[in-house]
């Protein structure tokens, strides 16, 4: 993964959950933004960490946000 600034990594990280937060998921193909976007916080977050993110059973991402 690529190294951000710890300025830059807070912006995406806050674009991300605001993105999750007008989510209204009606279908497959909202599920699987849902997914993604979770997906894309978490290792934003493990960045910001230092750490690679967490996963979980059948390759689900731990969010710890």
């Amino acid at each position: 993964m690529a190294h951000f600034s710890s300025q830059t990594l807070e912006t995406l990280i806050d674009l991300v959950e605001i993105k999750l937060s007008y989510l209204d998921v009606t279908d497959r193909e909202d599920r699987l933004e849902l997914k993604r976007l979770q997906h894309a916080l978490a290792e934003l977050g493990a960045e910001r960490r230092g750490a690679a993110p967490k996963r979980a059973a059948h390759g689900a991402v731990a969010a710890h946000f």
